[in-house]
């Protein structure tokens, strides 16, 4: 049976299609409010999009600023902070060899040591910005200057990081360099980890060590991990939370990660790996401290109350990747910024960095300045239009940079907790915030006062040109304080806090500038900072003013301070340049 043909409407071209017969008319008024709702419709869906790219933002931001660990190395001179540094990135992947980078005359150098003063001496005394990538997370590594005369580089290197390694010395314990800068780790608020280190040579008793770091530092220690014995009879060491022995054996140099083998302290095995009478010691020592100690707790260790403390060897590279497991593990991601206008937290929107350093000439084949940069919110775009609230003009922060050693990088995006390099033709100051959000300012970053002064003046004429850049380069990174007397002769006044940055100021000039220099040491001791000139003409001391203008007062001894007090009543006198109102010469 055939079926019927199906009826189709047709409309000829040119003429309006009529509504079906008993179908209702569609008004004006309905077709305006259909094309309301359609466009309302459009608008939700094209609302939901955003909200859902926004969230998306909002989650990539968290997840990014959760895998970071920013933190710095403090220590003692010759502690072992360097090469701390280098086997961080030897285990990390980032170097193959430890002291990869080598010099004209040949043999491994520090990679983290770039400045030529550092390899001659074996010292450090800049501060090195390093990012590596460790099992998905993104390390900031921090290496401080280790030398007490660059203490200040030190104290605003911590104001970047979020915690703090510790190590010390076994053979020395706590030594006076360590104790200073664990005070200001502390007053700082951030979390600190203890590594005691060389214990492939002869060592104090660890339960010394343990408690000299309660007495002489005030902090409970917690052991994570313990030595197997120390000097040549050193092992390896033993993981209180795992139960676990790592014994290790020696690479060529020291270069390569050490192989391990792992297993339970009473195991059979552990008798061949380690010796019986070590093993029973261990054991013996197991029990001492499971009885004696609590277990780690990581709230009180973010509250600053306990220390975790690792044993090991850097040089040996025994104990180093049981310690980064647990830094990983226990160190805080980024936390928030006190301004003061506010507290910035990392995840705020809203881009935002300080400046803790600046560095000149980090690589010969620039000659620029470097401002390093801690990223404190929201996300960096290369290009991003920012403020620099010092002055309140927009920057564009188009040049920017991670270093590695002396190496730079361009950087297209940085999260909360890098640190990124931005060229510096003098715009950028130590404490400087840049940001999106117009208006947000740091307390005032510390300053020592200077304890030696010489006047200091280029040996040839010619020279005067680069003499004058090398003076404002290297007194703005802080190498330095610079002073020009009020009166009489005007070469200019370096105040420095120990011989070694003249030292260091001589020969960066010389390598750097082309400019020879000539000292002539003064004999003040002591400076204060001056809230007025004074109104009378000053017998006792020095007048002058620092870089910025600021009004001081140079002293040969303290008694003179008296003496300058009793005559000029009306003047305040500060010992940092923030800490009174000072008037400007």
């Amino acid at each position: 049976m055939s079926e019927a043909p199906t009826s189709t409407s047709h409309t000829e071209p040119g003429r309006e299609a009529r509504p079906e017969p008993g179908a209702a008319p569609v008004t004006p008024e309905a077709a305006r409010l259909a094309s309301e709702a359609a466009h309302r419709a459009q608008e939700d869906t094209h609302l939901a999009s955003e909200v859902a790219h926004l969230a998306s933002q909002v989650a990539h931001l968290a997840s990014e600023v959760a895998r970071r660990r920013t933190f710095a190395i403090i220590s003692h001179p010759d502690a072992g902070k360097t090469t701390l540094t280098e086997k961080l990135l030897l285990y990390s992947g980032a170097i193959r060899e430890a002291g990869s980078v080598t010099a004209k005359a040949g043999g491994a150098q520090s990679t983290s040591d770039w400045m030529s003063i550092e390899r001659e001496r074996g010292i450090s005394i800049s501060s090195a910005a390093m990012q590596v990538d460790y099992r998905g997370f993104i390390l900031n590594l921090l290496d401080t200057p280790g030398h007490q005369d660059f203490s200040e580089d030190t104290y605003r290197t911590l104001t970047a990081a979020d915690s703090a390694v510790m190590l010390l010395d076994a053979a020395r314990g706590v030594q006076e360099q360590t104790r200073k800068l664990f005070a200001v780790s502390r007053d700082r608020g951030i979390p600190i980890f203890t590594f005691i280190n060389k214990l492939d040579r002869p060592a104090q008793d660890p339960y010394a060590l343990l408690d000299e770091v309660e007495t002489t530092l005030g902090i409970q220690a917690v052991p994570v991990t313990w030595p197997i014995g120390d000097g040549p009879d050193f092992k390896g060491v033993y993981e209180r939370t795992s139960n676990r022995l790592h014994a290790y054996e020696r690479t060529e140099r020291n270069a390569r990660r050490a192989p391990v083998t792992t297993a339970a302290p009473d195991a059979p095995e552990v008798a061949t790996l380690i010796g019986e009478r070590a093993q029973a010691k261990l054991i013996d020592d197991i029990g001492l401290l499971d009885s004696v100690l609590p277990p780690l707790d990581r709230e009180r260790f973010l509250a600053g109350e306990i220390t975790p403390v690792f044993f090991g060897s850097v040089l040996t590279n025994f104990g180093v990747e049981v310690f980064l497991d647990h830094f990983l593990e226990l160190a805080p991601a980024p936390g928030k910024l006190v301004t003061t206008q506010g507290v910035v937290q990392p995840t705020d929107p809203e881009f935002t960095g300080f400046v803790f350093k600046v560095q000149a000439n980090m690589n010969p084949r620039h000659r620029d300045r470097t401002a390093f940069v801690r990223i404190a919110s929201g996300v960096f775009h290369r290009g991003v239009q920012a403020v620099l609230t010092r002055t309140g003009r927009d920057v564009k922060l188009a040049r920017a940079h991670t270093m590695f050693a002396d190496e730079r990088a361009t950087v297209d995006d940085a999260f909360p907790g890098d640190i990124i390099g931005l060229v510096n033709p003098g715009t950028f100051r130590i404490g400087d915030v840049i940001s999106s959000r117009p208006g947000v300012e740091l307390p005032s970053f510390p300053r020592f006062a200077p304890e030696r002064f010489a006047t200091v003046r280029t040996r040839s004429t010619d020279k005067h040109k680069a003499f004058r850049k090398g003076l404002e380069q290297l007194t703005e990174e802080g190498v330095v304080q610079l002073f020009y007397p009020a009166q009489g002769a005007r070469d200019p006044i370096l105040g420095v806090v120990g011989q070694l940055q003249f030292e260091v100021f001589e020969h960066r000039m010389r390598e750097e500038y082309g400019v020879d220099v000539l000292f002539d040491h003064q004999p003040y001791r002591v400076i204060r900072w001056l809230s007025r000139t004074p109104e009378k003409p000053v017998r006792f001391g020095m007048l002058a003013h620092d870089r910025d203008g600021q009004a001081v007062a140079i002293f040969r001894f303290d008694g003179e301070i008296k003496y300058f007090q009793d005559e000029h009543p009306e003047v305040s006198l500060a010992e940092s340049p923030g800490a009174a109102d000072v008037v400007r010469l």
